[in-house]
């Protein structure tokens, strides 16, 4: 697969593994063996770059995921990107299920949540550290702070922000350079793009999560579709109901016939139409299927010219479409 440049020096693969569905939202976890030989072949089909978070688990243990991804490449060290997450942590003594998550970026929570991460993952250093969520009650000049001291300490090499907008990433990047951003975007959800221009400026890049609307924009639901609510967050997201089936006819229709065109598939179009839109943009979906893993890989190849890009911008931003998860606008500053 080719590669990318994340910041200014951080190499991945154009399109990177989402692991948090192996052990968390997209139903019934994924058994271990089988969890950890699904992401050690997504290294052998190219992907170089593996997103997790100390959060993405169960309750029986709610930070398994990043054991999956440390045991699953642990003979490939040194080749592959690790990107995890802190910020966000569990409210074991709320007593409610699901354990309720909080952020906490306060600085000695960071320090615990790096030797956490570093354990479980089985690594020396993490390659990109994400601050999870913003927490209003810490300032971005304390969080950067603590990323300068870890970096220096050899704990992280790169950090970055989730869900960023453009007052706090400035504040955070004149402390420390911001190597990406890591927000939702999508066909369907597309409010961030008011930032590229600062991400251009600033030379950071964005790791882009749920870059298929949770899966929607592969075609593959239809009416009926059932999701057991007790393990699958996709049973209350708006776009997987019969109505919003309806709703997004015409875009899934317009996915049908560029991959038509392109001899590819919907989902592949709807990552290259972010890939080819921007050279430092690298989506990570998310998959526990071989053949999707493949596929998805299979997205770096297909080519959109810029006339074809800004021609589906140009249908996205005058057609209807149902309400998606995540896709609430987010104001300048807010």
């Amino acid at each position: 697969m080719q590669s990318r440049v994340l910041g200014k020096d951080l190499t991945v693969s154009a399109v990177g593994l989402g692991c948090m569905g192996f052990s968390h939202a997209y139903g019934a976890p994924t058994e271990e063996q089988e969890a950890v030989r699904l992401i050690r072949r997504a290294f052998d089909l190219g992907y170089t770059f593996f997103d997790t978070a100390e959060v993405y688990g169960t309750a029986e243990n709610p930070h398994v995921n990043e054991e999956l991804v440390g045991k699953a490449l642990a003979d490939v060290k040194g080749r592959a990107v690790i990107a995890t997450k802190f910020g966000l942590r569990f409210d074991f003594d709320s007593g409610r299920v699901p354990i309720p998550l909080v952020p906490d970026s306060r600085p000695q929570t960071i320090r615990r949540s790096v030797e956490g991460s570093l354990r479980r993952l089985g690594v020396d250093h993490i390659d990109l550290y994400f601050q999870h969520r913003i927490d209003p009650e810490v300032e971005p000049e304390e969080v950067a702070v603590v990323m300068e001291d870890l970096i220096r300490e050899g704990k992280i090499t790169h950090w970055g922000i989730s869900e960023a907008n453009e007052e706090y990433l400035r504040r955070a990047n004149a402390v420390c350079p911001v190597t990406a951003v890591q927000n939702r975007y999508s066909m369907m959800a597309r409010h961030y793009e008011n930032l590229f221009p600062v991400l251009e400026e600033l030379r950071i890049g964005l790791v882009a999560f749920s870059p298929m609307a949770n899966g929607f924009l592969t075609g593959r639901y239809g009416k009926g579709q059932h999701f057991d609510a007790a393990t699958d967050y996709r049973a209350a997201m708006p776009q997987f109901t019969d109505e919003a089936i309806d709703q997004n006819a015409a875009l899934l229709k317009l996915l049908n016939d560029m991959a038509a065109e392109k001899n590819a598939t919907p989902a592949q179009i709807s990552l290259a139409w972010m890939l080819c839109k921007k050279p430092w943009i690298v989506p990570i979906p998310g998959t526990r299927k071989e053949e999707r893993m493949a596929e998805n890989a299979g997205a770096a190849g297909v080519i959109l010219s810029a006339d074809e890009v800004n021609a589906l911008d140009q249908a996205l931003d005058c057609m209807e479409m149902s309400a998606v998860f995540g896709g609430t606008p987010v104001g300048k500053g807010a």
